[in-house]
């Protein structure tokens, strides 16, 4: 075998290998809730705060909504404002279980076959908050059902993010001021 070819053989290896652990990725000390209930996880949530990334570079008036589709997993619709650029953006993916579907342990996916962790760590009783955490300590947001979250609720949050491991400090508080936005309720 040529070198080349070895080498594309291995760097190919390697790639699946990142990509399959990529997609069953939580951090360390976080769990994800069990007893998880999908269809209360549906509808329409609001982006409270985040870890800034450059998929979200800009954005505030974040939502998120849910959906089963007909092959019982979630389709997820991002959207945001880019204050910057002053127009809105938005981000249609697909989310499927990596465990049992009792199991808050989802993988996403918004570029083809290439998936991430999303892992919901807490959630209300009644599921109108919710703590999720990415494949490591990189990716943390706090969702509401509403624009606001009581403060309560936020103390509690960020106590479990710290206990993880993240450095809540670098969250961004995201800004709702806009009642605009042309992807709410599309699908």
């Amino acid at each position: 075998m040529k070198a080349k070819n070895k080498i594309l053989v291995v760097a190919c290896s390697l790639g699946f290998l990142a990509l399959l652990y990529s997609c069953a990725s939580i951090p360390k000390k976080a769990k994800a809730v069990e007893n998880f209930d999908v269809n209360r996880y549906l509808g329409t949530w609001y982006e409270i705060a985040r870890f800034d990334f450059r998929f979200e570079k800009d954005l505030d008036n974040v939502s998120a909504q849910y959906s089963l589709n007909e092959d019982g997993n979630v389709t997820v619709l991002n959207s945001g404002y880019n204050y910057k650029k002053e127009k809105w953006k938005k981000a249609e993916g697909l989310a499927k279980f990596r465990e049992d579907k009792d199991t808050a342990k989802l993988k996403v996916s918004f570029f083809g076959p290439f998936y991430a962790g999303y892992n919901v760590i807490a959630v209300d009783e009644n599921y109108r908050y919710a703590l999720v955490a990415g494949k490591n300590l990189k990716y943390l947001w706090i969702l509401s059902r509403t624009k606001g979250i009581p403060d309560e609720v936020k103390t509690n949050y960020l106590k479990i993010a710290r206990q993880i491991g993240y450095d809540t400090s670098k969250l961004i508080w995201i800004k709702h001021d806009r009642n605009d936005n042309p992807f709410l309720n599309e699908k």
